[in-house]
C-alpha cells in the first residue's frame, strides 16, 4: 500500500483550514478550483461527517465518493466509498497541529489504493 505524507507550515488558524476542508456548499468549487462541478454531489451531511462525490476532469475524469469525518478535533479523514481511480477503503487524513511559534503545521497523509484488478472501476455517477 502506498503511503504519501505531505507537510506544510502556514500562518492560517486551524479553524479556517478545517472550515475549508468541511465546506460542502457551492463555495467548495471556489475553494478547490481543481474540482469539476459535473462530479460534485453532496449525498449526506451531519455535524461531524459528510458523504460527497467529487472529482476532476483531469486525465479524462477522476472521481470518488468519500465519507468525510471531522469528529476528532484538528483532523479531517476521508474514506473512499466508491471511485473510478481508488479502491474502496482508501483514506486521506488531514491533521492540523500547533508548531513552535505562531505557525501551524498542516499535515496530509494518504493511503490510496489504486484500482488494479478486475472488475473495472465504476463509471461516474450522473447528476
Amino acid at each position: 500500500m502506498v503511503n504519501i505524507h505531505l507537510i506544510r507550515d502556514t500562518q492560517l488558524p486551524p479553524e479556517r483550514i478545517i472550515a475549508a476542508l468541511t465546506d460542502f456548499s457551492d463555495r467548495r468549487l471556489e475553494l478547490f478550483p481543481n474540482l469539476d462541478k459535473q462530479y460534485f454531489t453532496v449525498h449526506q451531511t451531519g455535524d461531524t461527517h459528510a458523504e460527497v462525490t467529487e472529482g476532476s476532469s483531469f486525465a479524462g475524469g477522476i472521481w470518488e465518493r468519500a465519507r468525510y469525518d471531522w469528529s476528532k478535533p484538528g483532523t479531517v479523514t476521508l474514506t473512499v466509498v466508491e471511485s473510478n481511480a481508488f479502491a474502496p477503503g482508501s483514506t486521506w487524513r488531514y491533521r492540523i497541529e500547533p508548531k513552535p511559534g505562531s505557525a501551524r503545521r498542516s499535515s496530509a497523509r494518504t493511503w490510496p489504493r489504486p484500482w488494479t484488478a478486475s472488475p473495472a472501476p465504476p463509471t461516474p455517477p450522473s447528476n
